[in-house]
């Protein structure tokens, strides 16, 4: 296998583990908190075949990276009753931060490592800039991972510090992205908890939430790129 083929199957391996990990951390807050419904439904495991969700783990992500050179996916959400949680009033507060502090909490550890490895700040520069044309979707997709792969030869360090990339950009988009206020992402279940709605209404809004959320994305996909931008600059001179 390539250099190139493995940088793209660690890419894509990366963001399924990403939105595991979110998931799992929903549960096992829940499960702190007095609620066992993911524990008794197996889901408080990294075991990806008790998450992956066939069309949002493997066909989208898949389909978008060939067509795009992009990729994004979800996992099957991971269930809990916040009417067994000790905290009602803010259970589902914490529950919800859960999977957004943990993204952000993973990103921190990727990026700490990053800055003590032994790699000059020039080679750092280097690996970085080449990653970042795998993100900006300018030209054939394939090239710009043999790019990629290219600067990060020669050393450990330049190979880890290319695969610790993965790991800071996932979770930072991952972590991002659900804070949306908007169902059924987590941001919407933490604006509930400061500004409550009829359990009905709040229904109807999940029941929507992703043609709004669809809408969201195409309409204002230019300042949801420039919040997450900031955060990944923020991350990615933390690596110097």
């Amino acid at each position: 296998m390539s250099s190139e083929a493995v940088l793209v199957a660690f890419y894509l391996f990366m963001l399924v583990y990403s939105v595991i990990l979110h998931e799992v951390a929903h549960g096992v807050v829940a499960y702190w908190l007095g609620d066992l419904t993911a524990k008794y439904a197996g889901r408080i495991t990294l075991s990806p075949w008790s998450h992956v969700d066939p069309l949002g783990s493997f066909i989208i992500p898949v389909a978008l990276f060939v067509t795009t050179g992009f990729a994004f996916g979800y996992a099957k959400p991971v269930p809990y009753n916040p009417y067994n949680l000790r905290d009602q009033k803010w259970g589902p507060l914490y529950v919800a931060l859960a999977g957004p502090a943990t993204n952000f909490l993973l990103a921190f550890i990727g990026a700490f490592l990053a800055s003590v490895l032994p790699l000059s700040l020039l080679a750092k520069q280097d690996i970085l800039g080449r990653f970042l044309g795998i993100i900006s979707g300018r030209g054939e997709f394939l090239e710009r991972f043999e790019l990629l792969a290219t600067a990060m030869a020669g050393s450990f360090s330049s190979i880890f510090f290319g695969l610790l990339l993965f790991l800071i950009f996932w979770n930072v988009v991952l972590g991002c992205f659900n804070l949306l206020p908007i169902p059924p992402l987590d941001g919407s279940k933490i604006l509930f908890t400061f500004f409550p709605v009829k359990e009905k209404a709040q229904f109807q809004l999940e029941q929507y939430g992703f043609f709004l959320l669809l809408f969201i994305i195409f309409v204002f996909s230019a300042p949801l790129s420039a919040f997450i931008s900031a955060f990944l600059r923020f991350f990615f001179g933390l690596t110097m």
